[in-house]
C-alpha cells in the first residue's frame, strides 16, 4: 500500500459518503508533517471536511478485505496503488478521539477514485480509541 507522500490533489468518490449525497469531489490535504493526519476537504461544499489517518500508526495490524465490486469500482490493479484512510471522530484530546474501523476510505492513487467501504466484519468497530 502506498504512503501519504504522494500528492493527490483531487479524489473522486465513486459513491458519496453515507449522509452526504452530491458530495463526491474531495482534496486530500496533509495537516501535519510529523504525522499522517490529513483532511478530506469537499470541493463541492467548503464546510464539509473529514479528519483521516492511514491506519499504520495506531492500528498496525488493520488489514480490511474489500469486495471484488470495490476493486472494480475503483479500478484497482495493484495493492501498491491503494491508500486506506480511517475517518476520525475528534474528541477533546487524543485519548477521546476514535477511528471508524468499520468504514475505511479506500483510495486508488492512480485513478484517484475512492469509496468509503462499509465492511461486514464485526471485528472492526465504528469507534475504536486511538490510544488505549
Amino acid at each position: 500500500m502506498s504512503t501519504l507522500t504522494l500528492e493527490i490533489p483531487v479524489i473522486e468518490l465513486v459513491h458519496p459518503m453515507p449522509g452526504f449525497p452530491g458530495r463526491s469531489r474531495f482534496a486530500l490535504v496533509r495537516l501535519d508533517d510529523e504525522a499522517d493526519l490529513c483532511q478530506l476537504r469537499s470541493l463541492d461544499d467548503p464546510n464539509l471536511r473529514f479528519l483521516v489517518i492511514p491506519p499504520a500508526s495506531f492500528f498496525p495490524n488493520y488489514a480490511p478485505t474489500v469486495s471484488d465490486d470495490v476493486v472494480a469500482d475503483l479500478e484497482i490493479t495493484s495493492a501498491d496503488d491503494v491508500i486506506v484512510l480511517l475517518v476520525l471522530n475528534a474528541g477533546d484530546s487524543l485519548a477521546d478521539t476514535t477511528a471508524n474501523l468499520m468504514a475505511p476510505v479506500v483510495v486508488n492513487t492512480v485513478t484517484r477514485k475512492a469509496s468509503q467501504v462499509i465492511l461486514d466484519d464485526p471485528a472492526f468497530p465504528i469507534a475504536a480509541p486511538l490510544v488505549a
